[in-house]
């Protein structure tokens, strides 16, 4: 794909690159906060209920002991889980009512906070000590038949929060950062293909507005010139005036001409073409193209046919543009066949029967295949290569303003329909138009 080095373009592609990356950035970013979040909650929630286990089973075996002398017995009832504990790294602290410590499995034990006596619902706290690693701590006033019996504290290693968050939070830089870098270019690369319809639209109306401007110079030309003689001629001649002034009326319905195609054009680029809907008899139409067309290929001893059919093929659209449409494509064929050639009109319904098929089929020159993709743009024309360059003064038939083709396929798009030609040199041309029926 090639881009267009107009630094108008160059810049709006960047912007639409930032754009797209700052506005994926932020999605990633919260993305990643709410997941990095979601995480750490999740470890914080599965260590918690590990301490609500760890306290469930104490206080049951509390309860079916009742123990009296708790201080004593608290360290035997718990030795037969003395190594599952210390697999878990967890430890318990046993407290009097008053807060004092009676039983320890934690070398490094605090003393109970003044706030967690006296407190009826188990409280949850991290504890961030200098010497040993944060603990995730929950105290739990112990309550058998109506007596407080004393504090259980249960502790658990906090490292199983911290070292899986922090390597998260790692992964998830480095992988966002990664992501922003592929999506600059990813954005690049999209931000081409966003700008090269425009891109290409812009050169189609850089080359319009070259085009045009060319094609009215001329005619503007030859006006102003036929006026000015006319002006500056010192004895004023009634037939001489006459003349300047049929070639300038001459020249201002061509240039009249060129400015309605240049406007349907317009129209139709646009989605306005300000068309009416009605059914349309196709031959019918095709008859009147016929007999207009007839004169000149009469003249140019061209044998031009439209096949006689009883089939009514209506189709729903504006009457005249289809006949321009149809004068268009006979009138090229007729102006690319030699002497003593034939255009031939065939219309008939397609296989489906949802469609018209109308052939303009001529025995003309012929158009190379590389010349094809062309032949309907704007202001194209293709010019044959002649045997002679008498042969190429002997007819002007080809000498419009290169908008016949463009104008023709405007009007068949407008239609829901389509236009394709088949060609082949010196062999001649086939015309196609397909417009959806109203049968």
């Amino acid at each position: 794909m090639t881009f267009s080095p107009n630094p108008v373009f160059q810049s709006m592609r960047r912007r639409l690159t930032l754009w797209y990356a700052i506005i994926t950035a932020v999605l990633l970013i919260v993305f990643a906060t709410g997941f990095y979040l979601y995480v750490q909650t999740t470890l914080i929630d599965r260590i918690d209920d590990t301490i609500d286990h760890v306290a469930e089973v104490i206080e049951r075996s509390l309860i079916r002991s009742n123990l009296i002398d708790l201080e004593s017995d608290f360290s035997h009832n718990f030795s037969a889980n003395a190594e599952e504990i210390d697999a878990d790294h967890i430890d318990i602290d046993w407290f009097s009512p008053s807060g004092n410590i009676l039983w320890t499995t934690n070398a490094n034990v605090d003393s109970l906070q003044p706030r967690e006596k006296g407190i009826l619902q188990p409280v949850y706290r991290t504890v961030h000590l200098s010497e040993v690693e944060p603990l995730r701590q929950m105290t739990e006033p112990i309550v058998i038949n109506g007596k407080l019996l004393g504090y259980l504290r249960i502790s658990h290693p906090w490292f199983e929060v911290t070292k899986p968050v922090k390597q998260l939070f790692l992964d998830l830089a480095i992988g966002t950062t990664l992501m922003v870098f592929v999506v600059l270019l990813c954005g690049w690369w999209l931000a081409g293909m966003a700008m090269e319809p425009v891109r290409e639209s812009y050169q189609r109306l850089k080359q319009f507005t070259a085009d045009a401007s060319h094609e009215l110079r001329n005619p503007i030309a030859v006006i102003q010139t036929n006026v000015q003689v006319a002006l500056d001629d010192p004895t004023p001649d009634a037939e001489f005036q006459r003349s300047q002034l049929e070639t300038v009326e001459r020249i201002t319905r061509r240039l009249g001409r060129l400015i309605e195609d240049l406007l349907l054009l317009a129209r139709h680029d646009g989605g306005s073409t300000n068309q009416k809907r009605e059914p349309c008899h196709l031959l019918q139409i095709l008859s009147e193209v016929s007999e207009e067309q007839t004169a000149i290929a009469q003249q140019k001893q061209i044998t031009l046919e439209l096949p006689n059919s009883d089939q009514k093929l209506i189709v729903l659209g504006d009457r005249d543009h289809l006949g321009r449409l149809f004068t268009n494509l006979v009138s090229n064929a007729i102006a690319y066949t030699p002497k003593g050639g034939q255009v031939q009109i065939i219309a008939q319904p397609s296989i489906s029967h949802n469609h018209i098929q109308i052939q303009i089929k001529d025995t003309g020159t012929g158009i190379p295949e590389a010349e094809l993709s062309q032949i309907f743009e704007r202001f194209y024309r293709y010019q044959p290569q002649k045997a002679s360059k008498s042969s190429s003064k002997g007819s002007n038939s080809t000498s419009g303003s290169g908008l016949g083709l463009a104008i023709a396929k405007a009007i068949a798009e407008s239609h829901q329909g389509k236009i394709m030609v088949e060609s082949k040199v010196n062999q001649g041309s086939t015309f196609t138009v397909i417009l959806p029926s109203q049968n």
